[in-house]
């Protein structure tokens, strides 16, 4: 009686170490695909980026936009939280030409005041762009934290 159980177990260990050996997934692992919460694509004519993201990675950011408007002496204005500045002293914001979809904008002559950025030239009136979630968007682009 004890050689029998002994063969029975014996052949589970020898069944398990088989699927293992082959690289058998369990069903979970095969059924999850990985996403990339973003998506990069030149633009033609720049060295620009476009960025798109997916529906749960706009969520997760928690992506908010403004208009850019008419400053008070005829030029243009954003919240200063619009802005980046790349290492090379460069002022951008992001646009958002449609839904999820952001690409970075140089503006220039900025003067910061009062929480606004004014400027002379960049992106039109009414031009969306990102107030909160440029750093991450930023990131994105050029793979930070990755």
């Amino acid at each position: 009686m004890m050689d029998k159980r002994l063969g029975f177990g014996l052949l589970a260990v020898v069944a398990l170490a088989a699927i293992f050996a082959s690289g058998a997934r369990s069903s979970s692992e095969e059924d999850v695909a990985h996403v990339e919460p973003a998506t990069l694509e030149s633009v033609e004519g720049s060295d620009l980026l476009r960025i798109t993201l997916t529906e749960s990675a706009g969520q997760r950011l928690n992506i908010q936009t403004t208009s850019v408007a008419t400053g008070t002496e005829g030029g243009l204005v954003v919240p200063s939280a619009a802005l980046i500045i790349t290492p090379d002293g460069k002022h951008w914001v992001y646009t958002s030409p449609e839904p999820l979809v952001f690409q970075r904008h140089e503006i220039t002559q900025v003067v910061e005041e009062d929480h606004q950025a004014y400027f002379s030239e960049g992106p039109s009136v009414g031009t969306i762009v990102v107030v909160t979630g440029v750093p991450e968007l930023y990131g994105a682009e050029f793979g930070i934290g990755k």
